[in-house]
């Protein structure tokens, strides 16, 4: 029950209102007492009675969950909020890695839109295995319309179409170098976590200033990610581009046609082992990309290999 019986009396709640207003279940409001997340409430009578202070924080810890924090997580930094150290520069170190790392922005398109984009014949197949991966998502209430986070990625997939690249083999491909390009991620922030943000992370939580001074590193490292990969992806596009055409120009053997995947045995300890490094959903596209990267590798030994032998069978001769 909520009520003012004077002006400037504040406001009081039973866990019914508390949970009305705050979003929150009653059953959640006492786990989060259980845990120490929430303070008690103060007893009026045989009713327990809570306050805007009790509502604040709610929304401190939703904002918290929807962030990805854990609630042991939560809990320490609400613990150091009460103890005196702001939350501020945490909320705004969080809100800087949660901020866009594109400065794409997302589209519609309606459906008629994308069968023509796509030749004119409508591919449910298709349509769902784009809903699936990410590249369209549905808008709630319109059966005929997508959102399309990435209109760049759609973009590609329709060029690629165009060329002769069937849908399923489109598919097929982006979850291959989705999970190639999520290795990728997952090493540059390890890397920059180990070089350039340990010394910010390395107590929990961070102090406001080292908090704010960790979300300006990342303000100014944001682009290098990107900026990386494209110079990297041009050098080896390059490198393997004028080979592969070489190779093909040279031998007079038709183009090998690309060949369906087939299944590989490997043992349940190594694979238990791939599903704990990166889980299970991503564990076949992480041994994809590994095996991948190492063929790529030896290739590049080999080339170098022969380049140094060529070296120097001509300062010999």
């Amino acid at each position: 029950m909520e009520y003012h019986e004077a002006e400037h009396r504040p406001v009081e709640y039973r866990i019914e209102d508390l949970a009305h207003h705050s979003g929150a279940t009653v059953r959640t409001i006492r786990a989060y007492q259980d845990r120490g997340l929430l303070p008690r409430p103060e007893r009026r009578g045989r009713a327990n009675v809570y306050g805007d202070a009790h509502l604040s924080r709610l929304s401190q810890i939703a904002d918290l969950l929807d962030r990805g924090y854990t609630l042991a997580s939560i809990k320490e930094l609400l613990e150091a909020w009460d103890a005196g150290r702001g939350l501020g520069g945490v909320l705004g170190l969080a809100a800087e890695v949660d901020g866009p790392w594109t400065d794409e922005k997302a589209d519609r398109m309606t459906r008629a839109e994308l069968d023509a984009a796509f030749g004119g014949d409508p591919d449910e197949a298709a349509v769902a295995d784009a809903i699936a991966l990410g590249v369209l998502e549905p808008v709630p209430g319109r059966d005929d319309e997508f959102l399309v986070p990435s209109p760049q990625e759609l973009a590609v997939a329709v060029e690629l179409y165009a060329a002769g690249v069937p849908l399923s083999a489109i598919s097929g491909h982006l979850r291959e170098l989705r999970g190639q390009v999520e290795h990728i991620a997952a090493r540059f922030l390890e890397f920059t976590t180990e070089h350039v943000f340990a010394r910010y992370l390395d107590h929990h939580p961070p102090s406001e200033a080292d908090a704010a001074e960790a979300a300006a590193l990342i303000r100014r490292l944001r682009p290098l990610a990107q900026q990386s990969v494209d110079a990297e992806l041009a050098r080896a596009m390059r490198l393997f581009a004028t080979r592969h055409l070489q190779d093909h120009l040279t031998s007079g053997r038709p183009v090998q046609r690309t060949q369906e995947p087939l299944p590989v045995s490997l043992p349940a300890a190594t694979m238990h082992a791939v599903e704990g490094l990166v889980g299970r959903a991503n564990a076949t596209a992480f041994i994809a990309a590994a095996t991948e990267r190492e063929v790529q590798a030896r290739t590049l030994d080999s080339l170098a290999s022969t380049h140094g032998n060529n070296g120097f069978i001509d300062q010999i001769t």
